[in-house]
């Protein structure tokens, strides 16, 4: 079974007849590192499924500051989800944090597919919930942990490894809302109550 069709498959199982519905206009598309899937002020027409790298989502403020949101790694769909929705431009940033090859398709596709059979649809409900429960819990985090606390949540995450391995520590401290100077602190004084 192929990668992305074991995932759709998680949150709603299809069939092959099913899967080819889709597959058939997946194209796959390889990102240099440092180089982005959508920018900031674009409107977003696909969603890829990452097979091979890393990404990173990120808002910019007005005086070019970057507030990292999220992360992407194999296995993970990404894209500017409300953009799609709405087609609306963007107001997220998705960069390459290092060379990435994705199967992409067209949001149109899989709207399409919403309508035609009750899985896709049921996939579309499940992937929604998905980003809610993920966006309230990141909210909540933000307003109401303090700043090791939220470290301590993202070394309890099942991305733990892939993110202390291949998150370079200014976007992590980034994504915790702190400096590195106070990521390195919150590590010293962590390591040091082992």
């Amino acid at each position: 079974m192929h990668p992305l069709h074991q995932l759709i498959h998680s949150f709603s199982p299809i069939n092959e007849k099913s899967w080819q519905q889709l597959f058939e206009h997946c194209e796959e598309l390889t990102i240099a590192k440092g180089k982005n899937f959508i920018r900031e002020g674009e409107k977003e027409k696909y969603i890829g499924f990452i097979m091979e790298g890393t990404m990173r989502q990120y808002y910019s403020r007005d005086n070019g500051e970057e507030i990292t949101t999220y992360f992407y790694f194999e296995n993970n769909l990404v894209s500017s989800y409300i953009s799609c929705i709405n087609n609306t431009p963007s107001q997220i940033t998705i960069e390459a944090l290092e060379k990435t090859k994705l199967l992409i398709f067209n949001y149109s596709v899989i709207n399409e597919l919403y309508n035609k059979e009750k899985v896709w649809e049921r996939f579309g409900r499940k992937i929604a919930e998905y980003l809610a429960a993920g966006l309230e819990e990141r909210m909540v985090s933000l307003l109401m942990d303090k700043p090791e606390d939220r470290y301590k949540k993202l070394l309890n995450s099942t991305n733990k490894q892939k993110i202390l391995a291949r998150i370079p520590q200014h976007y992590i401290a980034n994504y915790l809302g702190i400096t590195p100077i106070s990521l390195s602190r919150i590590r010293n004084r962590l390591s040091k109550n082992k």
